[in-house]
């Protein structure tokens, strides 16, 4: 009778489990999982990639994206420590994915030999199961009992197999287990129910804050809003909940947000706090009774003090307070805040036209929504480039991802990488800054080997362009921002792609629209504006006082003008 070994059996798991493909770099530590992996490519892919870390962003922007199981794989030492960065990034943004790494044979555990790493204890903070694997028998159990966790409680999973595990035969002696998870709906008390309406019954000027945990629900999300008469207010996670040009949405709130979001915070006497735990606290309402749903009750008054939590799933809760509110009438304080939102984007526009050399960032994205399809996906990276793409992208049924709450440079070719893949049909952008792409342009390579069509598009302005202002807005004087880059279009050709060189306006667009068209990788490298500051919508007195305390160090360091005498 033919029996298989553990690594086959692993394998066979994942397919089960509906895993299409992995990523990961081989080695010697895992080599007994990648010639299984081999046999079975017809099923699932070994996705080869540069640079773990950058596997591990893939997996993690997967898994963001469908809501599936991201994985990736890494030997042991070095191979794991770099999966690290992007398994942080799944764990604080509640995205499923599963690690597999190596481990040095298990009789030669504990004698500091090659590569040894205590990865139990590496692996322990980021995952929410984490298991070394340490017989055969004991293989099977574990992998379905690891995938199971990462799905239910929408993090990472952590699976270390030392190398001679793999090659043993699984007996017969096995435990058998179940390969599916379920779900649940979950519904807040009653009793909190009719406290949260008697709050919303009594509001003049209610406001809503959705975040991530709303994507998926926006019929709900936009059924109460019109019963409430509310504005909608989104996280950057929560970025494509609604349209953010739907008349009830006012856009993004914070450093990133628009004025209408700030303003309407500052006079609303309701909030609704709905699928998120928004940290910038200062950006919410001073006195306003508060109301926060959320499925993970130890979120719910985390960050900002609530009169009233909801824990259950967001539609079953709204779809309970839609149909036991009753209908406001008074509408001023949304038509106020539509009629802000209205000038806001006439602003916006505004700076888009602007036609001047070098390229404002602005014009950029402008000439990008020309050529972005309705279900483009927009791989973000950290930085400036985030605040120009919350602010001047409006999406309509794109997939907007990025790293938010780990907010790790380098995180937007990974991600396009991923959408490509779990979407093959549709455009898929990295809009990244030139710090940002160079963490891991390494693995551009990689979107040409597996002959994914996506568009890199680079702010490129030599500078890490955010931790510029930063310092500037502390009053100090930049320093240690300056980059020295290469022609990234040059680079996009010596890997195999297509490159664009942008740096004038009527440049741009032809650019962006023979990228879409290629059937290679793109970049576009775009010249942009080192000094066009990503200035916080609503500017406070402190950031106003560092910026002119800077502007004098400049001054009396360069020597414009003197002291005055003692």
């Amino acid at each position: 009778m033919f029996k298989q070994t553990a690594g086959e059996k692993l394998i066979d798991l994942l397919i089960e489990w509906g895993v299409d493909h992995i990523y990961g770099m081989p080695g010697d530590s895992i080599n007994s999982i990648i010639e299984p992996l081999r046999k079975a490519e017809d099923k699932i892919k070994f996705i080869q990639v540069r640079h773990e870390e950058a596997g591990a962003l893939a997996a993690a922007a997967y898994a963001k994206l469908t809501g599936k199981l991201g994985v990736c794989t890494a030997i042991a030492g070095p191979g794991a420590i770099h999966l690290l960065n992007g398994l942080y990034d799944a764990k604080l943004d509640k995205a499923p994915v599963l690690a597999i790494t190596g481990q040095v044979e298990s009789d030669l555990l504990g004698t500091d030999s090659f590569q040894e790493v205590n990865l139990d204890r590496l692996f322990d903070d980021v995952a929410v199961y984490n298991q070394r694997i340490m017989s055969a028998e004991q293989l099977p159990a574990v992998v379905n009992q690891a995938i199971r966790t990462a799905y239910a409680k929408k993090g990472v999973s952590v699976l270390t197999i030392p190398d001679d595990i793999p090659r043993f035969e699984v007996g017969k002696e096995a435990r058998i287990t179940a390969n599916f998870s379920v779900k649940q709906d979950i519904s807040p008390l009653k009793e909190d129910l009719h406290k949260a309406m008697e709050i919303i019954e009594s509001a003049e000027k209610p406001i809503i804050l959705a975040g991530r945990g709303v994507h998926g629900q926006s019929e709900a999300l936009l059924s109460f809003a019109e019963k409430i008469g509310a504005p909608i207010v989104l996280t950057l996670p929560g970025k494509g909940v609604i349209p953010d040009k739907h008349p009830y949405c006012l856009g993004g709130l914070g450093l990133i947000g628009t004025k209408p979001s700030y303003e309407g915070m500052q006079e609303a006497d309701m909030l609704m706090m709905i699928g998120t735990s928004f940290p910038f606290t200062g950006f919410l309402p001073d006195k306003a009774k508060t109301i926060q749903i959320d499925l993970d009750p130890t979120q719910i008054g985390k960050r900002y003090p609530v009169d009233v939590g909801l824990a259950g799933d967001a539609a079953t809760s709204l779809k309970w307070l839609t149909d036991h509110c009753s209908m406001k009438e008074n509408l001023s304080f949304l038509e106020t805040n539509q009629e802000r939102m209205q000038k806001w984007w006439e602003k916006l526009e505004g700076q888009e036209e602007d036609g001047s050399v070098p390229l404002k960032p602005q014009r950029l994205i402008h000439a990008l929504k020309e050529v972005a399809s309705d279900d483009a996906i927009l791989s973000v990276d950290v930085g400036n480039v985030t605040v120009w793409m919350a602010r001047h992208f409006p999406i309509t049924n794109q997939s907007f991802i990025i790293s938010s709450w780990l907010a790790t440079l380098g995180c937007g070719l990974p991600g396009a990488i991923a959408g490509k893949i779990a979407y093959p049909e549709r455009q898929v952008f990295a809009i990244c800054g030139d710090g940002g792409f160079a963490m891991t342009m390494a693995d551009f390579v990689t979107a040409v080997k597996y002959e994914l069509p996506i568009v890199v598009v680079i702010l490129n302005n030599h500078k890490i362009a955010m931790i510029k202002f930063e310092q500037e807005v502390m009053g100090n004087i930049e320093y240690g921002t300056n980059l020295q880059n290469p022609n990234f279009a040059q680079y996009a050709e010596a890997c195999g792609g297509v490159g664009y060189r942008v740096e004038r306006p009527e440049e741009l667009l032809p650019s962006l629209q023979k990228a879409v068209q290629q059937k290679k990788p793109c970049i576009i490298d775009v010249i942009v504006d080192a000094e066009e500051a990503p200035m916080p919508a609503k500017i406070q007195f402190s950031q106003a006082a560092g910026y002119t305390k800077h502007m004098l160090k400049e001054l009396f360091e360069e020597g414009k003008f003197d002291l005055p005498p003692l």
